[in-house]
C-alpha cells in the first residue's frame, strides 16, 4: 500500500564544485532504492533554494520548518533523508546539524564526525591517535606564510598541494618542485581557506567501502585505482580516465589486513551508513605491504559506475538491499 511505505528524500546538489556530480549520484540512488518499499523524492539543495524535482519536470520548494513540501495540494513529509551531497553542506556536518534539529533520520554519520572527516588535516592527526598510518603533511590558512624550502626538505618531492576541506579532486595539484607550490596553492585556495600539502607515497591506490548494521558489518571487496593521469584526479574519477579493478591485484593477507583496518576505522569513528576509506598499499624496506591510509568519504558516490555500487555487485550483494538495511537500520 502506497500509505505504507516510508517517504524518502535523496539529498543532492549543494555548494561545491561537485553540484552536477551529487545530481549525477542521485539519480543513480533512485534508479537503486526499492520503489515497492518506498516513495522517493530528489531534492536539490543550492544556498538557501531548496527544492523537489517532481515526477512531471517540475519543481516545487521545501519547507524548511520541517522539510516538507506540497504536492497536488497535500502536505507531504518525509520519513528519511538519504545524502549524497559531495561537499558542503553535505559532508561537513551542516545539513546533518539541521536534520538533528528537526528529527529527522538520516543516512551519514553525525555532525561531529562529518565535520571531522570534511577536514582532511584534523582526520589525519585523529586518527593517528589511533595508529592509523597516514602521509606526513602540512597545514596552511589563506594568509599563512611558508617556505618553499622548508616543505621540499620536510615533506620532499613530489608531493600533493589539496584543499584540506573540499568533497573531490577539485583544486588538488601534484607538485614535483618547489616553484610549483606557489601556483598550486593558488589553486587550491579557490576552494577551501585551508590547504593540506601531503607527503607522495608511491604504492598501489585502492578504495574500500563499508556499512554496519544493528545485525551486521559488510566490508566490501576493495577497488584498484590504476590511471594513467599524474594522479586520480576529476578526469579520473569522472570523466573515464582509469581503470578500476574490484577486487584489487593484492596479496590476499593483505586485502584482509585492509578490510580490518576499515572495520576498524568504521568503529573509531562512530560511522553511520556506507562510507568509503582511500589507502595507497606501499612496501618497506624489507618489501612488506605497508597500509597507509589517506581520507574517509563519508558521502561517496554512487552514480551507477562508482566504487560503491562496483563492490556491492563484486561482493554479490544487491545494492536495492543494501540500502533498504541502511535505511531500516535506524527505525
Amino acid at each position: 500500500m502506497e500509505n505504507n511505505k516510508r517517504t524518502i528524500a535523496i539529498v543532492c546538489g549543494g555548494d561545491s564544485s561537485e553540484h552536477g556530480v551529487s545530481l549525477r549520484s542521485a539519480q543513480g540512488l533512485v534508479s537503486f532504492f526499492d520503489k515497492e518499499r518506498y516513495n522517493i523524492y530528489v531534492v536539490d539543495v543550492k544556498g538557501t533554494d531548496w527544492n523537489v524535482n517532481l515526477e512531471d519536470g517540475t519543481t516545487v520548494p521545501i519547507d524548511k520548518n520541517d522539510f516538507s513540501f506540497r504536492k497536488d495540494g497535500k502536505l507531504v513529509l518525509f520519513d528519511y533523508a538519504y545524502i549524497t551531497i559531495h561537499g558542503q553542506p553535505g559532508e561537513n556536518g551542516v545539513m546533518q546539524g539541521y536534520f538533528e534539529l528537526i528529527h529527522l533520520p538520516y543516512s551519514t554519520s553525525g555532525v561531529l564526525v562529518e565535520a571531522l572527516t570534511f577536514d582532511k588535516y584534523v582526520l589525519n592527526r585523529y586518527l593517528r591517535s589511533f595508529n592509523v598510518n597516514v602521509p606526513d603533511s602540512i597545514l596552511l590558512r589563506r594568509g599563512d606564510a611558508y617556505d618553499e624550502k622548508e616543505i621540499e626538505a620536510r615533506l620532499g618531492m613530489p608531493c600533493f598541494v589539496k584543499p584540506a576541506a573540499d568533497g573531490s579532486s577539485f583544486g588538488v595539484s601534484k607538485v614535483k618542485n618547489a616553484d610549483q607550490i606557489a601556483p598550486a596553492l593558488r589553486v587550491a585556495f579557490m576552494e577551501s581557506d585551508e590547504v593540506m600539502i601531503e607527503g607522495y607515497l608511491d604504492g598501489v591506490e585502492i578504495s574500500q567501502g563499508v556499512y554496519k548494521t544493528k545485525e551486521k558489518a559488510v566490508v566490501f571487496p576493495a577497488t584498484e585505482v590504476v590511471t594513467s593521469n599524474e594522479f586520480f584526479d576529476y578526469n579520473a574519477k569522472y570523466n573515464g580516465q582509469v581503470e578500476e579493478i574490484t577486487p584489487a591485484r593484492i596479496d590476499p593477507e593483505t586485502a584482509k589486513k585492509v578490510a580490518a583496518e576499515t572495520s576498524r576505522i568504521y568503529d573509531i569513528l562512530h560511522a553511520n551508513g556506507i562510507i568509503r576509506i582511500d589507502y595507497i598499499i606501499t612496501k618497506d624496506k624489507d618489501g612488506n605491504d605497508v597500509i597507509n591510509m589517506l581520507e574517509v568519504n563519508t558521502t561517496p558516490g554512487m552514480t551507477v559506475t562508482s566504487f560503491i555500487p562496483q563492490q556491492v555487485r563484486a561482493a554479490g550483494l544487491d545494492i536495492k538491499e543494501v540500502l533498504s538495511e541502511i535505511v531500516e537500520n535506524q527505525f
